[in-house]
Order: C-alpha cells, then sequence, then structure tokens
C-alpha cells in the first residue's frame, strides 16, 4: 500500500476556468512563460484562449509548438533550448497529454541539468525543483496534466518510457470542460478509455489505498456512465464535465497506485509503431485484464458491479468476467475495439517489446506477475 500522495498545489476546473488563470500567475509575479503545444492546436486557434489570457494580464510568452503525438527527447531538448534562449521563468503546457509531458520533461531539466533519459532509472531522482509548470488541459483522458509521470520516446531505442517524479507536479492544474467541447470522436473515445484504464490499474495496483480506491472506483462510473455519450456528442456539456472530473479522478489515483502490464505493453507500441497511446490501452485492457483476474478477481467484480453489472448470483471469478465483457462492449461502443495488426504491428517484433514491457516501471505494480512468453501471448490475443 502507498503511504504517500501527490496532488498538485492548485487545480482550476470547470467551465471558462482558464479566465482564472492569469491573476493567479500574476500573483506569482512571472515575467514570461514558455508554452509549450502542438502545431495542430496552434493552428486550429485553440491555443489563443491561452495567449489571450496571457497577453490581459500582460504576461509575456513565446510559443514552442514542436511537440509530436509522442513526444521525444529530441522536442524536450528543443523546447529546453528556446526556454534558455528566451529566458522564461516559466512553462505553461497547452494541449492534452503530449505537450504535458513534453513541458513536464523541460521544465525538469531547466533546474535539474542532464539528459532526460537520466531520470528514468528509478523513481523520484531530481534533486531540485522543477521550473514552475502550469498545465491547461484539453482532453479528458490521459490526467499528464496533474500526475508524477512524464512518457517520453527514444526514438533511436524504438521505446517509450515512463519517468515517475515528484517534481514533475505542476503548481497549477486547469480543466476548462470548454476547451474540450472541439475534441473529434477518435479523440474523445481513446482518450476516454485511456482514463478508464488508469483507473482499473490503479484499483487492482499492489500498492492501492484507500484513497487511490476512491478515486479510481467514482472514475469508473463516472466513465461507464458518461463517454459513450461525450463520443456521440461533443457538445454534450454534462458529459464532458463529467469525463473531466472522472479524468482527475482517474489521475489522482494512478499517480499514487501506480499502473499495471496495459500501459506497460501500449509504452512499447508507442515507441515502436508510434501508435495512439489511448487506443493501445484500449486494445489491451480487456485481456491483460483476463490474466490479472486470476489475482484479483474480487477487485474485477467490483468493477463490474460499478459498471452496472447485476452480480447477483455469480462467484467473483464469474463476476469479473462479467466487468471485462462490460469493458470490451464499452470499447465497442466508442470504436475503440480495435486489432493491433490492423494498425501495422508485426508478430517479430512481439518478443522485442514483450521484454522491454516487463523492464517497464509501470509492470512492477501489477497485481501479477508474467512471463516474457504471456506477454506475447497477450499480445497475440488482440492482434
Amino acid at each position: 500500500m502507498s503511504n504517500t500522495f501527490y496532488m498538485p498545489q492548485m487545480s482550476l476546473m470547470g467551465p471558462d476556468a482558464i479566465k482564472e488563470l492569469g491573476a493567479e500567475l500574476n500573483a506569482r509575479n512571472f515575467k514570461k512563460a514558455l508554452i509549450v503545444t502542438d502545431k495542430v492546436l496552434v493552428g486550429i486557434n485553440l491555443v489563443d484562449n491561452l495567449t489571450r489570457e496571457l497577453d490581459t494580464h500582460q504576461i509575456n510568452f513565446v510559443i514552442f509548438d514542436g511537440v509530436k503525438p509522442n513526444p521525444t527527447e529530441a522536442n524536450i531538448e528543443d523546447g529546453l533550448a528556446l526556454l534558455k534562449a528566451e529566458d522564461c521563468d516559466l512553462v505553461i503546457s497547452f494541449g492534452g497529454g503530449s505537450p504535458h509531458d513534453c513541458a513536464k520533461g523541460i521544465a525538469l531539466l531547466a533546474t535539474n541539468g542532464g539528459h532526460i533519459r537520466d531520470y528514468s532509472k528509478g523513481v523520484h531522482l531530481s534533486a531540485k525543483p522543477q521550473l514552475p509548470l502550469v498545465t491547461v488541459n484539453t482532453t479528458a483522458g490521459t490526467a499528464a496534466e496533474m500526475t508524477v509521470f512524464t512518457i517520453v520516446t527514444n526514438e533511436e531505442g524504438e521505446t517509450k518510457y515512463p519517468i515517475v517524479d515528484k517534481n514533475l507536479l505542476p503548481i497549477i492544474a486547469v480543466n476548462d470542460t470548454e476547451l474540450m467541447v472541439a475534441m473529434p470522436k477518435s479523440l474523445t473515445a481513446a482518450t476516454g478509455m485511456d482514463a478508464l484504464t488508469h483507473a482499473v490499474e490503479a484499483y487492482v495496483s499492489s500498492i492501492a489505498s484507500p484513497i487511490t480506491d476512491a478515486a479510481a472506483t467514482k472514475a469508473i462510473e463516472l466513465i461507464a456512465n458518461n463517454l459513450e455519450a461525450a463520443v456521440n456528442d461533443g457538445e454534450d456539456r454534462e458529459a464532458r464535465d463529467a469525463m473531466q472530473y472522472a479524468e482527475y479522478l482517474a489521475g489522482m489515483a494512478f499517480s499514487n497506485a501506480s499502473l499495471g502490464y496495459v500501459h506497460a505493453m501500449a509504452h512499447q507500441l508507442g515507441g515502436v509503431y508510434d501508435l495512439v497511446h489511448g487506443l493501445s490501452n484500449a486494445i489491451l485492457l480487456p485481456d491483460v485484464s483476463r490474466f490479472n483476474a486470476v489475482a484479483k478477481a474480487d477487485r474485477f467484480a467490483d468493477v463490474a458491479r460499478i459498471m452496472g453489472v447485476d452480480t447477483t448470483g455469480m462467484s467473483d471469478s464469474e463476476a469479473a468476467e462479467a466487468g471485462i465483457v462490460a469493458i470490451e462492449k464499452l470499447s465497442a461502443a466508442v470504436g475503440t475495439d480495435q486489432k493491433l495488426a490492423d494498425l501495422g504491428v508485426k508478430e517479430e517484433r512481439l518478443e522485442f517489446m514483450a521484454i522491454n514491457a516487463l523492464n517497464d516501471p509501470c509492470s512492477l505494480t501489477n497485481p501479477r506477475k508474467a512471463t516474457t512468453e504471456e506477454i506475447i501471448e497477450i499480445f497475440k490475443k488482440v492482434m
């Protein structure tokens, strides 16, 4: 069980929450911000919601929009170079998990130095707090805006690796529902299933605690009741708001209870094939859950009940399977029930990915230990 709980210093949530940010930054006397985002968000003018707020409060900024969907070590180095050249004293990420992950790496290296890979060989390895970081979130899934995790791609080694460090926490996290309304269906679905994976993996984690359990179970409930509506109608503010809270609660859970084999395996799909992270999680979650239900049938039975399954008269193992089927049905309803082979994954790379998955730090808290062969078999089941 985890005995430590990490959270951002402040979270601004709900419609138009971004309009509270400028005053908070002025109160802290920041001089110039590096905005970390991507070209798509700049191109559709969504970033204007942030720059207008900064202009209103006379806060200078420069934009780094070079973040890739799976942010790389080179992205972090490029952003860090711009931060130093512009003498910024604040980093603001704007977007989903990719800008947040990149910004965390930039802010951490700005004060601690070295290469981002230096911080991946353990947990909480940084010696100093990172440069102040503010995260403005536009998706309801990754929870990267409020966790102690960042995920980085090593393009040369074809791997993605997590960094877990308490100094990655932002000073302010912003979740403004209005910024999420424009999300396309596919992104809403993938990020929503990502959030469900966070909640389920945290709930069955070997270091789960009563606090993480409370956050994880509420997140599962909210996702089960609202994800399909959010996917079907992006203008459904009630569903969007519920998903915003769900992804944040799931982040509270996994930031402190960690994750498991779903994420460890999904990281490899991102590193080798550059697949969308949330979609990879959605594809893997049911069969990894079946593997884990051998050790945690009671917990997966809870998942079934939380998702609205009537488990009356079922044993824990029967209820666990019913819960996993409920996850599969939700994934099918939102269009994430895909096959890896259709996404370009080749069987000859499965062993490489399986070995790396077992070396991924997320594997450490999986509730049941697997061999390389068992991980390969799970990959094969979703091919």
